[in-house]
C-alpha cells in the first residue's frame, strides 16, 4: 500500500513538474536529496533518462506489473476493512490503479501510472 500510494504521489509531482516546464532532471536532483526522497524516486523513477535505470527506461515493461500492485492494494484493502482501519490513500490508490488495470494497463510496470494520470488530467481538462 505503501508503495502504491508513494508511487502515485511521485508520477503527480513529475506531470506538474512537466506542465509547469520544470526540468525533469532538476526535478529529480532536488526532490531526491530532499524531503520528497522515497523508494519510488531513488530507486524506480518513473519517467525515462531520470535517476537509476527503471522500467521507464524499457516503456515501462515490467519490473512489478500493474496488475500485481492492484492485487496488494486489493489485499491493503480487505485487512483495513477488516481490523476496521480508515486508510483512504490506500482506498483511492486501489480505485486509481483499478482504472489504470482496467485501461489496458495490466501487464505494464506500476510506474506507467504517470501516463495513466496525464491522461486523466487532459481529460479533465475537456
Amino acid at each position: 500500500m505503501i508503495l502504491g500510494v508513494s508511487m502515485i504521489a511521485v508520477c503527480e509531482a513529475f506531470n506538474l513538474a512537466d506542465a509547469m516546464g520544470l526540468d525533469r532532471q532538476a526535478m529529480f536532483d532536488v526532490v531526491s536529496a530532499s524531503s520528497g526522497s522515497c523508494w519510488s524516486i531513488n530507486s524506480y523513477c518513473p519517467v525515462p533518462g531520470v535517476g537509476p535505470k527503471s522500467p521507464a527506461d524499457n516503456q515501462y515493461r515490467p519490473g512489478f506489473a500493474a496488475a500485481l500492485m492492484l492485487k496488494d492494494l486489493r489485499l491493503s484493502q480487505q485487512a483495513a476493512s477488516g481490523a476496521g482501519t480508515a486508510t483512504p490513500l490506500g482506498a483511492h490508490a486501489t480505485r486509481l490503479y483499478e482504472r489504470f488495470v482496467d485501461e489496458g494497463g495490466a501487464t505494464r510496470d506500476f510506474s506507467a501510472m504517470i501516463e495513466a494520470l496525464r491522461r486523466m488530467g487532459r481529460e479533465e481538462q475537456q
